[in-house]
């Protein structure tokens, strides 16, 4: 018995085009072995529209609902929209597309990978190989760095520095002009139990209040809110809220003076 292998039919930009599916601006410079997936793994299609002076790299990857402003520039080997399928986060996810957004002037370094749904600002830059998962909303004007892991629906501010290596945990909320150093490790679960529904809680991720500093390698547990201002120094445990304007370090982290 032979196995019979299927494929898609390679459509040209301008096929898509022709079709509706596809809208280039003016000034957009594509590489030839960039890839336009129109239809989503349920096989709804969804138009892309790219801005006046886009440039996608060399193997790039744009899918189906994914709209683009002026001046983005798509890195080598970027992939954008990605739809979410399979088990994540108590759910089971079925391809299904979805409207992406990526503001003006933003710069997707090569390998950042952003998912379906994902929105972010103008002249906010996503660093080599970081992951954007479904729901993630960014503000203006922020840097993530490279090697990065935002979980799903994580909402990031204005102007927030994120250092590179770190991961954010589903839901999390950072506040306008947070810093955040390089290998930062968040925790929404208390519990620790995956897949048992009659077991599991409600996710409590941590909050970052706007303008707090949080130093490399710290680690935030559960439900732990950062407040406005804080300092939090490198290497510490967060267990426990830390008050605005107040530098804590430690494990576990400790207050001892108030932010100058």
């Amino acid at each position: 018995m032979h196995s019979v292998a299927t494929t898609v039919p390679v459509r040209t930009v301008e096929d898509l085009c022709r079709a509706g599916l596809l809208e280039v601006g003016n000034g957009c410079r594509i590489h030839s072995s960039a890839v336009f997936l129109t239809a989503d793994m349920l096989g709804t299609p969804r138009p892309i529209i790219l801005g006046p002076g886009v440039t996608i790299g060399a193997f790039a990857v744009v899918h189906g609902g994914t709209r683009v402003g002026q001046d983005v520039h798509l890195g080598h080997h970027t992939i954008v929209g990605e739809p979410e399928y399979g088990y994540a986060v108590r759910n089971i996810y079925q391809g299904a597309g979805a409207v992406t957004t990526i503001g003006a002037g933003v710069v997707v370094r090569a390998g950042a990978v952003l998912y379906a749904d994902v929105n972010v600002g103008d002249d906010t830059t996503i660093g080599h190989n970081t992951v954007l998962r479904t729901g993630v909303r960014i503000g203006s004007g922020s840097q993530l760095g490279a090697n990065m892991t935002v979980e799903r629906s994580t909402r990031i501010g204005n102007g927030v520095r994120c250092s590179p290596g770190s991961h954010l945990t589903a839901e999390t909320s950072v506040g306008d002009r947070v810093f955040l150093g390089a290998g930062v490790r968040t925790i929404n679960d208390k519990q620790l139990i995956w897949r048992d529904p009659d077991r599991e809680q409600p996710l409590e991720p941590p909050t970052f209040e706007a303008g707090c500093r949080v130093g490399s390698g710290v680690v935030l547990l559960a439900g732990v809110t950062v407040g406005a201002r804080a300092l939090v120094g490198a290497g510490s445990v967060v267990t426990h809220d830390v008050p605005p304007d107040t530098v804590v370090y430690g494990i576990p982290a400790r207050g001892h003076e108030q932010v100058s």
